[in-house]
């Protein structure tokens, strides 16, 4: 009780509440490390991730991925320091009080769904064939099916878009990837559009250019040419681009052009990303029936439980074809 009466506690809103009771007393800001207990309380009593207590390697595992998606949308500086604003700023506490009333911890599909930390997890150990819990440009060239194209992939271990946490040169650890996934799966979420803002900014100077835009279409051109599929000529692409972006000078874009439309995801699929630009142009029945079906979902929602199906499918098919397997017991980090 003295603790709320001496630090006025009674007189702050709740997201200073959670502020103050986090954060250590000399800092005016909250590290990863501070939303440890959060996370333990929530491993520890959360009927929903019961079934993770056999296995804490886990629990841990999940525990980060969480820690990194809210930072990832919230911390937008990207110092790893949140503060009180951008706290306020966020649904965190909208999210807690859904993960505390919600008995399926899936259907809290911000930050906290089990689904989700699995489908990101069991990505990342695809990618990471010799698990050593780092990715590198020839690893992650392979995402998606080899969906992006090598200048793009390049910029992203130019550490341009973020600096790596591995403090490896050229090596991806997990908590990179997650701001990679995130980012490439919702290409209309704010984080996302500076993620790749930054990447096509060759210059650094604010805005993308035709010139910019052109050196990472060259790449998509090729590969299209590649696989015998009808080449589309650059000043066509560059047309749709500016229909659909609208920019306030058609010369160039900046990154209050992509706030304002929809369609961000699109644009950045044209230069970078041959398969979902080909899925979006062919107007894939199975998407549009998707969005209009569920429109509240984002779409990491819905690449998630995509992802997750897929996953569980092949899960089962092992299960039957070797059914005297333990899927625990390959070593520590083998995903599930």
């Amino acid at each position: 009780m003295d603790f709320w009466v001496n630090s006025n506690m009674m007189t702050m809103d709740s997201a200073t509440q959670v502020f103050t009771i986090l954060k250590q007393p000399d800092h005016d800001y909250l590290t990863k490390e501070d939303f440890k207990p959060v996370l333990r309380d929530l491993l520890d009593n959360h009927p929903g991730l019961e079934f993770l207590k056999s296995t804490p390697e886990f629990q841990e595992r999940y525990a980060e991925t969480v820690v990194y998606r809210i930072f990832y949308c919230l911390n937008r500086i990207g110092n790893g320091l949140l503060s009180l604003r951008e706290l306020k700023r966020g649904n965190l506490l909208d999210s807690l009080r859904h993960a505390d009333d919600e008995e399926d911890i899936n259907k809290v599909l911000r930050y906290f769904s089990y689904e989700h930390f699995y489908v990101i997890y069991c990505k990342f150990w695809e990618l990471d064939t010799d698990h050593d819990f780092f990715i590198d440009k020839e690893n992650l060239i392979k995402y998606g099916n080899h969906a992006l194209t090598y200048r793009i992939v390049d910029r992203i271990f130019s550490e341009v878009p973020r600096k790596f946490t591995s403090k490896i040169p050229g090596k991806m650890c997990y908590e990179d990837f997650v701001h990679f996934i995130l980012s490439e799966e919702d290409k209309s979420s704010e984080p996302s559009q500076d993620y790749w803002f930054k990447c096509i900014d060759l210059d650094g100077n604010g805005i993308l250019t035709h010139i910019e835009l052109q050196y990472f279409f060259e790449e998509q051109l090729h590969r299209m040419e590649c696989m015998a599929q009808e080449p589309v000529l650059f000043e066509d692409i560059l047309c749709q681009l500016v229909d659909m972006i609208g920019p306030e000078d058609d010369t160039f874009f900046t990154i209050k052009d992509f706030r304002r439309c929809k369609l961000s995801g699109h644009f950045f699929n044209v230069l970078f990303n041959l398969n979902k630009f080909m899925a979006f142009e062919s107007r894939d029945p199975f998407l549009i029936r998707q969005m209009r079906e569920e429109p509240s979902l984002t779409d990491w929602d819905r690449f998630a439980r995509r992802e997750y199906i897929r996953l569980a499918m092949e899960e089962d098919g092992e299960d039957a074809s070797n059914a005297s397997g333990d899927v625990w017991d390959e070593s520590l980090e083998s995903p599930f």
